[in-house]
C-alpha cells in the first residue's frame, strides 16, 4: 500500500553538511551562524532587521512585548489559526478580539473589522493562512485610520506577496516560523523582522535573558527569556534560505497538479481560493468538503484515508471554541460562522516536495472515493 505523509521537509546534503560543520565546530549556541542567517533572511524580506528566535510563538510574544501591549488591551485577530496567534495576547494579559474570515481566502474579513473597534483596542494582528497574505491594503488604511499598530502573523506565508508586496513588510514588525512543515524549516524556530532599530535591539535583549550586547554574562537591564535559535537550527535555515525560491516554486507546481485533478469535483470540494492581488506561496493545501454533515464524518473520514495510507488532517480547529478559551471569555458555537463551518469541513491534504502528479492522481482518487463512499451520505 502506498504511504503518504501529510507534510515532510526537503532536507539534502547540503543542510546535513552545514549542520555537521556547527556540530565539529564546536560553538553550538550564540556563534556567528544565527547572525549571518538573520542578515540574508531581513534582505530576502525587504527589511532592515531579523531576529532570530526558538520558534514563531517565541517571535509573537516578543512582538507584543515591542509593541507594548498592556494588561486589558485588545488586540484584533482571527479565530482561524494556530492557537499561538491569540495566545501572544493573552501572554500580555490582553485580550485577542476575533473577527471572522473571509469564505475564500480563509483570511480575516476587513469589512467587520471597525465595527470591533473600541478605545481598548491597540493593534491588529493578521494570520497570513496557509501561505498567502491577507488583505493588507484595506487593513492598513483601517490601522492608519484609528492609529493602531500592525502586528503581522505571517508564520505560514514567507515570502508570500499582496500587490507585489511581500508579507512582514506593513507592520512595525511580522514573525515567520520554520517548523518541518512549513515552506522552510529550522527544526523549530523562527523571525521576528522589522524596520525598527528600537524593536529589533528590544527584542535582541528579551530573546536573551534580557542582556544587551554590551553587558556581561549575568548583568541583566530587563525582564528576559530564554528565546535564542541554537546554531545548528540557524545553519539548517540559512541553507533552506538559499533555496527558498526553488521549494516555493515546487510547491506552486503541486498545488497545480491538486487543482487540475479536483477542478472536476467542483461539486463534492471547494478547492484553494487565491486572491488576484496576491502570490500564494503554499504552506499546505486545504480542501473544504461541501455538503458535510458533521464534523465527525470529516473526522471519520480522515480515519478512513489514513488506514488507506493517505494522512490528512482538519485545518484548523476553531480557536474560540478550545474549551480554556470558552471557559474565560464565554465563546459559544456560532460566534464565527464561517470560522466555525470552514473548521468543521476543512481537509489538508499531503503536501510536500517529491509528490508526483501520478501521486496526486492516486491521492485525489483515494480522497473522492472515499468522501462519496455512502456510508458518509
Amino acid at each position: 500500500m502506498k504511504k503518504y505523509p501529510i507534510a515532510k521537509p526537503y532536507i539534502g546534503p547540503e543542510e546535513k553538511k552545514a549542520v555537521l560543520g556547527v556540530l565539529n565546530s564546536g560553538n553550538l549556541s550564540l556563534g556567528p551562524i544565527y547572525k549571518i542567517f538573520e542578515s540574508k533572511f531581513a534582505e530576502k524580506i525587504g527589511l532592515k532587521y531579523a531576529c532570530a528566535v526558538s520558534s514563531g510563538t517565541a517571535g509573537l510574544h516578543l512582538a507584543m512585548i515591542a509593541a507594548n501591549i498592556q494588561p486589558g488591551d485588545e488586540v484584533i485577530t482571527s479565530p482561524f489559526s494556530f492557537i499561538a496567534s491569540a495566545n501572544c495576547a493573552l501572554y500580555m494579559n490582553a485580550k485577542p478580539v476575533f473577527i471572522d474570515i473571509d469564505p475564500l481566502t480563509y483570511n480575516i474579513d476587513p469589512d467587520k473589522i471597525e465595527a470591533a473597534i473600541t478605545p481598548k483596542t491597540k493593534a491588529i494582528l493578521p494570520v497570513h493562512i496557509f501561505g498567502q497574505t491577507a488583505d493588507m491594503t484595506r487593513i492598513t488604511r483601517i490601522a492608519k485610520k484609528y492609529k493602531l499598530k500592525i502586528i503581522e502573523d505571517a508564520c505560514e506565508s514567507v515570502c508570500a506577496e499582496h500587490k507585489g508586496k511581500k508579507a512582514g513588510t506593513f507592520g512595525e514588525s511580522a514573525v515567520f516560523a520554520f517548523y518541518p512543515n512549513k515552506q522552510m524549516t529550522t527544526g523549530e524556530g523562527g523571525m521576528l523582522v522589522t524596520n525598527s532599530k528600537k524593536i529589533y535591539e528590544l527584542c535582541n535583549s528579551l530573546r536573551n535573558q534580557g542582556r544587551s550586547e554590551n553587558m556581561q554574562w549575568l548583568d541583566h537591564e530587563r525582564l528576559g527569556y530564554n528565546y535564542r535559535m541554537d546554531e545548528m537550527s540557524a545553519a539548517l535555515g540559512l541553507s533552506q534560505l538559499r533555496k527558498l525560491d526553488y521549494m516555493i516554486k515546487e510547491r506552486k507546481k503541486i498545488a497545480g497538479f491538486y487543482n487540475k485533478q479536483l477542478k472536476k469535483f467542483d461539486s463534492l470540494l471547494q478547492i484553494p481560493s487565491v486572491s488576484s492581488d496576491n502570490e500564494h506561496t503554499w504552506f499546505v493545501y486545504v480542501v473544504k468538503i461541501k455538503n458535510i454533515k458533521s464534523e465527525k464524518v470529516r473526522n471519520e473520514i480522515i480515519l478512513d484515508l489514513g488506514r488507506q495510507g493517505i494522512s490528512t488532517k482538519p485545518y484548523l480547529p476553531a480557536i474560540h471554541l478550545f474549551s480554556f478559551y470558552k471557559n474565560k471569555f464565554g465563546y459559544k458555537k456560532d460566534d464565527f460562522p464561517i470560522t466555525e463551518e470552514v473548521s468543521r469541513s476543512s481537509l489538508a491534504l499531503p503536501f510536500y516536495l517529491g509528490l508526483k502528479e501520478k501521486d496526486i492522481k492516486y491521492i485525489v482518487g483515494k480522497v473522492i472515493e472515499t468522501i462519496t463512499n455512502p456510508k458518509y451520505e
